[in-house]
């Protein structure tokens, strides 16, 4: 039995491998796997820097086909330098379309257990016809299929924070201190849920979890230096330019560049006010048990995407799960009326992004998504997150209990 549904797994995905590969040569692009792709054998099979010019110009050489031109996207590396560990097996595969198609499966099954884990973390229990609509949305909306083009390790990222929020649950807090600090491979996007489970474990009491994340941080970063000895100055440097060279990247950037009289200071406004609600959720949610930690560390990630740390529309595939606790808790709370609710937003959701995307576009050497798309995800969440806090959060709440440790988690 089970060598045959190993037999049937492996099928579906060497198909899935070979359609990539198909779709890899017929479309160019996968710029975000390409430059960790390019940066990985840079430094494990020639020993240059991933962070150098040289490196940056092979980059650009087999994007552009010369070296970038101002205004055009510089193709850098920015991640840590221990984030080799995942693209390595694929820099050994010399042929990039190859290398990208791999990379596209892993992406696709990795988008397939985030969904189904999402469900799983909050007690989801959807009828067959919202579990195939969930399904559906989280591997077709735009916010799936953008990174998954691109090869974008922030969908890995996104399945490491909901494999630590399940580990959590089931208090295997080694792994999850472990998962959580591999996903600080985009530390961007994690680094305030990161230090929202750091206050909460401390205030817990959660000694495992604190020790493990640290612990493996330590060990990640320890690694980087063995690499490359002077790899932190290099990816700060990196990091700082960024910006430089990429589209707006935070809130307040988007509305400077619609508004540049006033943007810039609504901005700052909108991300200080968030800043304090924020610290007032912590203040509140970590000496709460797990159902109000897991509300705050959605609202957390949320929050992140407009408070002025550089992202991108992107990354917001990390925000899938917060939309499983809310569409948990009004089908909890409303039973038919809240799948009726959720059926509905998902549709809203699934075309509305996607048509924002397609009037807004402008075409380039790639497609460039509009700055527009900075705002309907995380306004939504948060309009919609605060809908359900009573339920997610007070004493009275009964979703989101700990698993029984020996209940099975998958």
């Amino acid at each position: 039995m089970v060598l045959g549904i190993a037999g049937f797994v492996l099928i579906i995905l060497t198909g899935l491998t070979v359609v990539n590969l198909n779709f890899s040569r017929q479309n160019p692009g996968g710029n975000d796997f390409m430059v960790h792709w390019v940066g990985t054998r840079a430094l494990l099979l020639d020993g240059i820097s991933p962070y150098s010019d040289e490196t940056a110009l092979q980059i650009q050489e087999m994007a552009y086909g010369r070296p970038a031109r101002p205004g055009e996207h510089e193709l850098r590396v920015a991640y840590p330098v221990y984030s080799v560990a995942v693209f390595f097996p694929f820099a050994l595969v010399n042929d990039f379309n190859l290398a990208r198609a791999l990379w596209m499966t892993l992406l696709e099954a990795a988008l397939l257990l985030l969904t189904y884990f999402s469900i799983r973390l909050v007690n989801w229990k959807p009828s067959l016809l919202s579990l195939a609509a969930f399904f559906v949305f989280g591997v077709l909306w735009y916010h799936s299929v953008r990174p998954l083009i691109n090869g974008n390790a922030v969908i890995l990222v996104a399945l490491g924070l909901v494999g630590g929020l399940v580990a959590l649950r089931a208090r295997m807090d080694e792994l999850a201190g472990i998962l959580f600090a591999l996903t600080t491979i985009k530390p961007q996007v994690v680094v305030l849920v990161v230090a929202w489970v750091l206050v909460w474990g401390i205030t817990q009491r959660r000694w495992r979890l604190v020790s493990w994340l640290v612990g493996t941080e330590v060990i990640l970063i320890a690694v980087g230096f063995l690499l490359l000895p002077n790899w932190l100055l290099e990816n700060l440097r990196e990091v700082l330019r960024y910006p430089g060279y990429n589209p707006p990247g935070t809130l307040t950037a988007a509305l400077a560049s619609w508004f540049p009289s006033v943007g810039r200071r609504i901005g700052m406004v909108v991300s200080g006010v968030l800043a304090l609600v924020l610290l007032v959720e912590w203040n509140y949610g970590r000496s709460k048990p797990y159902h109000a930690f897991l509300w705050v560390f959605f609202l957390t990630l949320t929050v992140s995407q407009w408070i002025g740390i550089q992202t991108d529309p992107g990354n917001f595939i990390v925000l899938l799960p917060a939309l499983a606790l809310v569409y948990a808790t009004w089908e909890a709370r409303w039973r038919n009326t809240g799948k009726t609710l959720t059926g509905v937003n998902l549709l809203i959701l699934l075309v509305g992004i996607w048509w924002l995307f397609i009037s807004t576009v402008s075409y380039g050497d790639q497609p460039q998504q509009s700055a527009l798309l900075f705002l309907p995800l995380p306004a939504y969440l948060l309009v919609t997150l605060y809908w359900i806090r009573w339920w997610a959060v007070s004493p009275p709440a009964t979703l989101y209990e700990p698993i029984a440790a020996d209940e099975d988690i998958f």
